[in-house]
């Protein structure tokens, strides 16, 4: 875990690797819970039987699961001391390369992109690659947008 003593140290990180996250396993039960809340149960998610004759031979979880998961794979790689308050912004870019078959083990890598002032804070942009163990191409690349103040 990196640990910037306040924003003007976060700020001077501006460009760097701020490190990577624990590998976390995507199991089937989780890709169906996330099925059943997003009421999203195509075939190649939830039907292991079906797909495992399909283009991937196993189920794959939803990209945006693997999206959503960022706040628990990022969780440990950095924080900010001396903050009120952090809140998620947005997102600026979101590619998914490369699908995670059930049973699969990913993690987060974090780079800072950018840090700005702002007229309620101070904005970050932190590109999260979810990397997939023993795959060449990564899950999933998101730019976040968080907004961070004193």
């Amino acid at each position: 875990m990196r640990i910037f003593e306040d924003l003007d140290a976060f700020r001077a990180a501006d460009g760097e690797r701020l490190g990577a996250g624990d590998w976390f396993q995507i199991t089937q039960a989780r890709i169906d819970a996330f099925a059943d809340v997003t009421e999203d149960w195509q075939w190649i998610h939830v039907d292991s039987a079906k797909a495992a004759r399909g283009p991937y031979g196993a189920t794959i979880a939803h990209g945006y699961l693997t999206l959503s998961l960022i706040p628990r794979l990022g969780g440990g790689i950095f924080r900010v001391e001396g903050l009120s308050m952090a809140i998620n912004y947005g997102v600026n870019k979101v590619r998914f390369p490369q699908p995670v078959r059930a049973g699969a083990r990913i993690r987060a890598v974090a780079d800072l992109v950018s840090v700005v002032d702002i007229a309620v804070g101070t904005q970050g942009v932190i590109r999260y690659t979810i990397e997939i163990d023993g795959e060449d191409k990564p899950a999933c690349v998101a730019e976040t947008v968080r907004v961070m103040m004193r």
